[in-house]
C-alpha cells in the first residue's frame, strides 16, 4: 500500500513591523536640529538690550554701593548701604516723593476719566471723528521740551496768557497769579500739562478697547430698558476693565517718572519745593557729581513703583474677578 507523502512547507515568519523613525534619530525622516535659529533671530535684540539696559542697570547697582568718583586720579570708595540709608533719611527726597504723589492724584484720575469720556464720544459715529482723534493725539507726539516751554510761557506771572485771561479778560483778579513761584500753584500748572499731554494716548487705547465690546450687548441692554448710564456701568466698564487697569498702572508709573516738565517749568523751585524724584536724582548725579547717591535713590524709587504697581494689579484684579 503506497503511502502518500505530503511534503510540509515550513512556515515563514512574518517580518517584524519596522519601528517608526524618529526625527533626529536616523532614517529617511531625519531632520537636522535647528534649535539655534530662534536664538539667532533674537540675538540682535538681546545684545542691544544687554548693551543699553542690562549693563547700565548692573553698573548703576554697583555704583550705588560706592562713593563714586568720576575722576581717573581719585579712586571710588565702597561704602555699602550708606547711600540707601542716606536717602531714607533725606527730607528732600521724601518731599520729592510727596510731590510726585500730588502730581499723581492731580493727573491720573483726570487723564483716565477724561480720556474715557472722549473715547466713548468719538467711538460713536459722529461727523469728523477721525479729525478729532488726530487732534487729540497731536500732543502725545509733540516733544516734552517744546510743550514744557510753551506751558511755562502760558503760566508766566507777568506776560503769561493765563494771567492775561484772568485779569484783563475775565477780570476775576487784579494781579496775576504767581503760578510757577509757589509750590501748589506750580504743581497745578505742571499737572495741567501732564493731563493735556497724556490725554490722547489714553483716548486711543480706550478707543481700541471699546471696539472689542460687542454691539449685541448694547442691543440686549436696550431691549431690557437700560439707559445710557446703566449701559456704561454694566456693559462698557466690564468690557474694558482689563484695559482700564493697564492704562491706570502705566499712568501711575509715568507720574512717578515725571521729569522734563518739572525741570523746564520750575527746575524744582522755589527752594526745592516742587522737586520730584527724577529732578532730585538728576541734580545729585550731574550737578553735584554724587552718582552713588543718585543711583541709590533710583533703585529705591524703582522698588517703590514696583510695590505700588503690584498693589494696583492685586486690588483691581480682585475686583475684576468679583465682577466676573
Amino acid at each position: 500500500m503506497a503511502i502518500d507523502s505530503v511534503s510540509a512547507t515550513p512556515a515563514v515568519a512574518a517580518p517584524a513591523p519596522s519601528r517608526p523613525c524618529k526625527p533626529g534619530r536616523g532614517g529617511a525622516s531625519r531632520r537636522p536640529s535647528h534649535w539655534w535659529v530662534p536664538w539667532a533671530f533674537a540675538a540682535p535684540g538681546l545684545i542691544l538690550f544687554a548693551m543699553t539696559t542690562g549693563y547700565p542697570l548692573i553698573r548703576s547697582l554697583q555704583i550705588s554701593f560706592y562713593k563714586w568718583s568720576v575722576l581717573p586720579t581719585q579712586a571710588s570708595t565702597f561704602i555699602g548701604a550708606d547711600n540707601y540709608l542716606r536717602a531714607l533719611g533725606d527730607a528732600q527726597f521724601w518731599t520729592s516723593l510727596a510731590n510726585a504723589g500730588v502730581y499723581l492724584l492731580m493727573t491720573v484720575p483726570a487723564t483716565v476719566a477724561i480720556g474715557l469720556f472722549f473715547a466713548i464720544l468719538l467711538h460713536a459715529k459722529i461727523p469728523g471723528r477721525t479729525t478729532f482723534r488726530v487732534l487729540f493725539y497731536i500732543p502725545v507726539v509733540t516733544s516734552w521740551v517744546v510743550v514744557s516751554l510753551l506751558f511755562k510761557f502760558l503760566f508766566t506771572t507777568d506776560d503769561g496768557a493765563i494771567n492775561w485771561f484772568l485779569t484783563d479778560f475775565l477780570h476775576v483778579t487784579q494781579q496775576g497769579v504767581p503760578w510757577l513761584e509757589q509750590r501748589w500753584t506750580a504743581l497745578i500748572a505742571v499737572s495741567v500739562l501732564g493731563v493735556w499731554k497724556n490725554l490722547g494716548w489714553c483716548l486711543v487705547v480706550f478707543l481700541a478697547a471699546l471696539g472689542g465690546v460687542g454691539e449685541e450687548l448694547y442691543e440686549a441692554a436696550s431691549l431690557d430698558g437700560a439707559n445710557a448710564w446703566h449701559k456704561f456701568v454694566n456693559v462698557t466698564l466690564p468690557g474694558i476693565r482689563g484695559t482700564l487697569l493697564f492704562v491706570t498702572v502705566l499712568q501711575v508709573i509715568g507720574a512717578f517718572n515725571v521729569f522734563p516738565s518739572v525741570l523746564l517749568m520750575t527746575n524744582g523751585g522755589p527752594a526745592g519745593s516742587t522737586e520730584v524724584p527724577l529732578t532730585y536724582m538728576y541734580k545729585q548725579a550731574f550737578s553735584f557729581l554724587d552718582f552713588g547717591y543718585g543711583s541709590a535713590m533710583s533703585f529705591i524709587l524703582a522698588i517703590f513703583i514696583f510695590v505700588v504697581s503690584y498693589l494696583q494689579f492685586k486690588f483691581l484684579g480682585e475686583k475684576k474677578e468679583m465682577v466676573k
